[in-house]
């Protein structure tokens, strides 16, 4: 896959580089106003008790602040963190080893939760409903089963795809919440708090600039600011203005909807490849040769929320709006 400036997903080098400029709380947790205020009370009822905090499960594309929120619940709840994802547990052991090094009201949070196996599912269940684990010993004829107590503990998954969570799974979720994109101002609001972070002169029509062009998303505009202030700084005084803004922008391709030129190829493969579809996800990854899951995890999302592109029964649709987009006419 091409590099992508706008992409959704982190690699190493930006986990660490977006650890340094996340919220610690709820108050200083820009954006999913809704999300923040039910788990305010519930943070806040469970405290009251003296229990832990129901399991959360959070889901919604990728760079909208599902692990900062993990990591501000349990700052909240007064709680360390401990971190891991679903391919990251390949075995029942693994997750046994995990769960038994847990202390009391610690918080556990599996990131791609629906990529676990159906077998550490299984042994998760008990733990997520009674707190303890069932582990076999032996083999055959020989083979018997004991129960370990566990701690009580919060689990809190995260996934992209949460129709991929299953049935079963899912219900063991006492709080479900949907991360949904962020508007203009709120991202011009998060360029900013980053900005004061990164000791980086900036104005008020830049960070609009750069907000309009983030895709609703956090990580994407916290992305574009770091680059800008690269152009700020070589080709400019240091200051991220609109000018230098727009001009950086327009040489990363990033253009006035957010769109980078992976989106450009995708959408004007299906207009002047497939008039426009219906054509089917396998056929547009061969043609611009991405990966179908790319496809549908980090391109499609915002696509579809812009309303460029329609799924139906026989496959994606190009709009009218992303015919306007490239000033193109819609055939007949």
């Amino acid at each position: 896959m091409e590099d992508r400036v706008v992409s959704g997903e982190a690699n190493e080098q930006e986990v660490s580089f977006e650890m340094s400029l996340r919220p610690q709380t709820l108050a200083q947790y820009i954006g999913q106003d809704e999300v923040k205020h039910n788990l305010a009370v519930f943070i806040e009822a469970a405290k009251g008790r003296r229990e832990t905090l129901d399991h959360v499960l959070l889901y919604g594309p990728p760079g909208l602040g599902k692990t900062t929120l993990a990591a501000v619940i349990a700052n909240e709840m007064g709680a360390n963190i401990r971190t891991t994802s679903g391919p990251a547990i390949e075995r029942p052991g693994d997750l046994a080893s995990v769960l038994t090094a847990l202390e009391p009201g610690e918080v556990l949070f599996i990131d791609e939760i629906h990529r676990l196996p159906k077998a550490i599912e299984e042994v998760l269940y008990p733990a997520m409903e009674d707190f303890c684990l069932d582990i076999v010993i032996g083999k055959g004829s020989g083979a018997r089963s004991i129960r370990l107590d566990l701690p009580p503990f919060t689990l809190i998954g995260a996934t992209t795809r949460a129709g991929s969570v299953s049935a079963p799974l899912r219900d063991r979720f006492g709080v479900i919440s949907r991360l949904e994109y962020y508007n203009e101002a709120q991202l011009a609001e998060i360029v900013l708090r980053t900005a004061g972070i990164l000791e980086t002169a900036i104005e008020p029509e830049g960070a609009a600039e750069i907000a309009r062009r983030s895709r609703g998303t956090p990580r994407i505009a916290n992305r574009l600011l770091r680059r800008v202030r690269d152009f700020a700084q070589v080709k400019g005084d240091g200051k991220v203005t609109l000018e230098i803004a727009n001009y950086a922008l327009e040489l990363l391709q990033v253009d006035k909807r957010g769109l980078d030129h992976i989106d450009h190829k995708l959408l004007k493969a299906i207009i002047e490849r497939f008039r426009g579809g219906p054509v089917g996800l396998d056929t547009i990854a061969a043609s611009i040769g991405e990966e179908r899951e790319t496809i549908e995890d980090v391109y499609e999302p915002y696509l579809l929320q812009i309303g460029f592109l329609q799924r139906t029964p026989r496959g994606r649709v190009a709009t009218p709006l992303c015919y306007a987009h490239f000033h193109m006419e819609v055939p007949e």
